[in-house]
């Protein structure tokens, strides 16, 4: 467990979806937060703003306390400065552009904010001589791999989409950095991440809406290609785990998955269980970018993080569409 300890946890991406339940996971710690959030307007930007004030009132019912930064980890010099004034003591590694789809239409701001961010947090961690830095990687960096299920050690050298490749290129950044400081890093291959919050934009949360209005469902291919759907308390307690048990390890890679892939077709249909409508699907052929399938395997974050998904998918999303019907 981590200690109640004076110095806080640096959080980007703190009023995201993921990030906001990290903050709320800390919290419950007793821990002190500092938050960095630039509120870009890829989405809702009041939706941030609603996770925010989620963090906020949980701070208030416990011991920690949360500090909201509104700034661009890009920007060198406001990150140098909040590290020397927070002194954090580790950092957890959130924020960034996110998305398959969108990268394409964006290389170039895809890059910056990905490769450029986590350099520059990089060097303000090991100005600051911070503990550890633990970082958000995608599964999206194994591409069309053949040989599943997707372990650390298999070959990433093949991304098929700019976010792929920007995710693959923080995790290399990350391991040089490693080598020259000896910082503890973590780099944590994130499946598909759902649940209460979820991006707008992404499948689950964006089918749910569509099928309880009676809209058509954009089904892209024939319904077979997979994800391996993971539920965000699931993934929070890997990341901390991960922050918790970095410094045994040096430098290192692991997957936070379901390790059960879920058809597109079969998504669908759970969704039209759960809201009690019959989907209406719009056949569209396959995407660029997108991969046929994931399946995270979890091996060796179940021996070094005793990490092990405990929701089905089906009580995931249930439970997602609950929390979708309470939102004004």
């Amino acid at each position: 467990m981590m200690s109640n300890k004076a110095e806080p946890v640096l959080v980007t991406g703190a009023a995201g979806f993921i990030g906001s339940h990290v903050c709320e996971a800390l919290l419950a710690r007793s821990r002190r937060i500092v938050g960095v959030d630039n509120f870009d307007p890829f989405y809702d930007v009041n939706i941030k703003a609603r996770n925010a004030a989620a963090i906020e009132m949980a701070a208030a019912k416990s011991a920690g306390s949360f500090e909201l930064v509104r700034a661009d980890i890009c920007d060198a010099e406001a990150m140098n400065a909040l590290f020397e004034r927070a002194r954090p003591e580790g950092v957890i590694h959130l924020a960034a552009k996110a998305g398959v789809r969108p990268s394409i239409a964006d290389p170039v701001g895809y890059s910056r904010a990905n490769v450029l961010g986590t350099s520059v947090l990089l060097e303000a961690a090991k100005r600051a001589r911070v503990s550890r830095f633990v970082m958000a990687s995608s599964s999206s960096v194994y591409g069309n791999n053949p040989r599943t299920p997707f372990a650390e050690d298999h070959d990433v050298s093949f991304p098929v989409s700019p976010y792929a490749a920007t995710k693959r290129s923080c995790e290399l950044i990350a391991h040089a950095h490693w080598h020259l400081t000896k910082m503890p890093t973590a780099c944590l291959r994130f499946f598909t991440v759902f649940g209460p919050r979820q991006r707008p934009d992404l499948a689950i949360a964006n089918f749910l809406r569509l099928v309880s209005r009676g809209d058509e469902v954009p089904m892209y291919g024939d319904g077979a290609s997979s994800r391996d759907y993971t539920f965000v308390e699931d993934v929070v307690r890997g990341v901390l785990a991960s922050y918790d048990r970095i410094g045994e390890h040096g430098y290192r890679i692991w997957n936070l998955g379901g390790s059960s892939p879920v058809p597109l077709a079969e998504m669908i249909a759970t969704i039209g269980r759960i809201v009690g409508r019959e989907p209406r699907i719009k056949p569209l052929p396959m995407q660029p970018g997108d991969v046929e399938r994931t399946w995270a395997d979890l091996t060796r974050s179940a021996a070094e993080l005793d990490y092990r998904p405990r929701t089905p998918f089906e009580e995931g999303v249930r439970r997602q569409w609950d929390w979708l019907k309470a939102q004004p």
